[in-house]
């Protein structure tokens, strides 16, 4: 069977549905679920309130009182039922400047010892990697990025923190990504950037969307404090 393309659409309450791709972090379903998020937005159905990509879902958020139920459930299956297609935006590179370790990156050693490695090499591992924005979620402008190198794959804390500062870089798992506010967090925290993923002042907020690709390079304290307020360019 194809995997890819085989799935299932459940309604959420009475003004939310659902199509489900196969239950996994793949590169191949997750450009799926974006391609027909992109669709159904195109479509402009009467009374959908928003559509939302996730790793392997979308989820439309609809008003029942505008929207035939119906119509919107024939027209998400022929959807989720086509061939995929490449998504209309063209996803950028954006490249991440990170102050590792000292009281930026607090994990970084627990890491390194995860990995059998010095710290030195999880700040190598961590900077050669290019990761996908899987999707965003939890806070605004939280970009959930993959997939990050098994020898630093963590596990996820047993205690979160109840406050992780805005622009720490964490690890969890196979996934990584930058805090965008203040908040409670239960990933490795390994360094912090300057960097605003989510900035309400900007014309565009989100700084991340999904299918773009992020490159994290290595930065000291001076070089931090200069960049401090500024945001990466894209290309």
């Amino acid at each position: 069977m194809d995997v890819v393309n085989a799935f299932r659409i459940v309604a959420v309450g009475d003004s939310t549905l659902v199509i489900e791709f196969e239950e996994r972090i793949d590169t191949a379903i997750n450009a799926r679920a974006i391609a027909v998020a992109e669709t159904l937005r195109a479509e402009s159905v009467a009374g959908i309130r928003d559509v939302v990509p996730t790793y392997r879902s979308v989820a439309v958020y609809f008003d029942p009182l505008v929207t035939d139920y119906d119509a919107l459930m024939r027209r998400m299956a022929e959807a989720a039922a086509r061939p995929a297609a490449s998504s209309a935006r063209a996803p950028s590179l954006v490249r991440v400047p990170v102050c590792y370790g000292a009281e930026f990156g607090p994990d970084l050693p627990e890491i390194a010892r995860f990995a059998s490695a010095s710290e030195a090499d999880v700040v190598d591992i961590h900077t050669r990697g290019t990761y996908r924005v899987f999707m965003l979620g939890f806070m605004p402008g939280f970009a959930y990025m993959g997939l990050v190198d098994s020898r630093i794959a963590m596990p996820r804390r047993e205690t979160p923190r109840v406050r992780v500062p805005r622009g720490s870089v964490c690890v969890a798992g196979v996934q990584t990504s930058v805090h965008p506010v203040d908040a409670p967090s239960g990933w490795h925290l390994i360094g912090r950037t300057p960097v605003r993923p989510f900035d309400p002042a900007r014309s565009d907020p989100f700084l991340l969307k999904p299918a773009d690709e992020v490159q994290f390079y290595a930065i000291d304290r001076g070089e931090f404090a200069r960049l401090d307020g500024t945001h990466p360019a894209t290309s």
